[in-house]
């Protein structure tokens, strides 16, 4: 299973939705990579294989990141790829 966590500008919690295939969650970086580079925004409606219900639509002009990657059986729910920063063992 892989996550494609999107990042919002003013919010502090991903939006997350899954897909089964490694390239089924690039086609959909892919996606939201172009919506950022266009003009004018337009919404972007993003749905989960992992929960088929789950919907959500956000703006283009919105999103400041993107990230994909595997989850394991031992993920930990942080999103991979970013520093946390903290003093751990201090």
């Amino acid at each position: 299973m892989f996550s494609i966590d999107v990042i919002l500008k003013y919010s502090p919690i991903p939006v997350a939705v899954q897909r089964k295939e490694k390239d089924a969650a690039h086609g959909v970086y892919h996606q939201i990579r172009e919506a950022m580079q266009a003009n004018p925004p337009y919404p972007i409606e993003l749905s989960c294989e992992k929960q088929p219900d789950k919907l959500v639509t956000i703006m283009s002009d919105q999103v400041s990141a993107v990230v994909v990657a595997e989850k394991t059986a031992g993920s930990t729910g942080r999103v991979t790829g970013f520093l946390g920063i903290g003093s751990e063992g201090s």
